[in-house]
């Protein structure tokens, strides 16, 4: 054997072991799954399914902790000081990444430098509902009815610059009626009143809401996506109602602090992509009409800048404020 092959094998020895490391070491302990809400709404149904197969496949638990409150701030401004080594990531969504920078000039963290996207997890349908005692049966009656009683009705959302808000902003926008902004935690407690019917109506994601359609405790009047849903064909979307291009949806993604190692967060974007394709997070999603993801952190990247545009201008036209 000559010198040169017995270096190069040499090499190629080391090498391997290298990148096994590289590989391997990562997830040295349990990673922490930060939620900025309250548990009971469609981020936790989406960080929990994904965060179940994460678990099997890495070998280490991966838990949810919810962070409700403040807009999902309080919760960035935690993970964006935390160790980035790939233990502590969040669910961002297009409420904390497309629309805080714009109504939260002052935030302690900047969303495009102290984070670094890993990949899309979902796209999860908006819906618009309201509560059975609401004199409206269907979309323009809850239009007319709300534009002939102004600030009579009240609607609830997860929290300033959840998705629900938006969409209710944006809807309120474009029709032109005014109804009242009740923050809450999460989806799960602006729920509860609206079920109980201290608010009288709402927009959420459709895992959230579909239970309660079903049982009749709440009525299904608009969805905010371009096509109508499987789940419910019988609702009509926005746009056929007359505001042609109207589209609003909930998706949620990961990221991690800035500084994260590429080769982790390329191995997390991996294993999301796999979880994606498990049979229980594609049953899940399908019964949940969700679209999942799983590009590479590139791709997620780009697609925050593009929402952030469109966001910016929505926030600029509605006026959206924290309550």
């Amino acid at each position: 054997m000559t010198l040169t092959r017995r270096s190069a094998l040499a090499a190629a020895a080391l090498t391997v072991p290298a990148l096994a490391r590289a590989q391997g070491g990562w997830p040295k302990q349990s990673v922490r799954f930060v939620v900025p809400f309250a548990p009971g709404g469609t981020s936790e149904i989406v960080a929990r399914t994904i965060a179940n197969e994460l678990s099997k496949q890495l070998g280490q638990t991966v838990y949810v902790e919810n962070k409700g409150g403040g807009a999902g701030l309080p919760a960035m401004q935690d993970v964006a000081k935390a160790v980035p080594d790939g233990h502590t990531i969040i669910l961002g969504h297009v409420g904390s990444l497309a629309v805080n920078p714009y109504i939260f000039p002052n935030q302690p963290y900047d969303v495009n430098k102290d984070f670094v996207p890993v990949t899309l997890l979902a796209k999860v349908p908006n819906l618009f509902v309201i509560h059975p005692d609401v004199p409206a049966n269907n979309f323009k009656e809850f239009v007319a009815y709300a534009k002939r009683n102004p600030g009579k009705l009240n609607y609830g959302s997860a929290g300033n610059a959840s998705a629900g808000h938006l969409a209710m902003e944006y809807l309120k926008l474009v029709t032109g009626m005014f109804i009242t902004h009740i923050p809450y935690r999460g989806t799960g407690p602006q729920l509860t009143d609206l079920l109980a019917g201290r608010t009288q109506a709402s927009s959420a994601g459709l895992p959230a809401l579909l239970p309660h359609i079903k049982s009749g405790k709440l009525k299904a009047i608009a969805v905010g996506t371009p096509q109508r849903l499987p789940a419910l064909p019988d609702v009509p979307t926005v746009a056929e109602m007359g505001f042609k291009d109207f589209e609003t949806s909930q998706w949620y993604g990961i990221l991690a602090p800035a500084g994260t190692p590429r080769d982790i967060v390329k191995r997390l974007q991996e294993e999301s992509l796999k979880a994606l394709k498990s049979n229980s997070v594609t049953e899940r999603f399908a019964s949940d009409s969700a679209v999942g993801g799983g590009g590479p952190p590139e791709e997620f990247a780009a697609f925050i800048a593009q929402q952030q545009k469109v966001w910016k201008e929505i926030v600029s036209r509605a006026g959206i404020k924290p309550d």
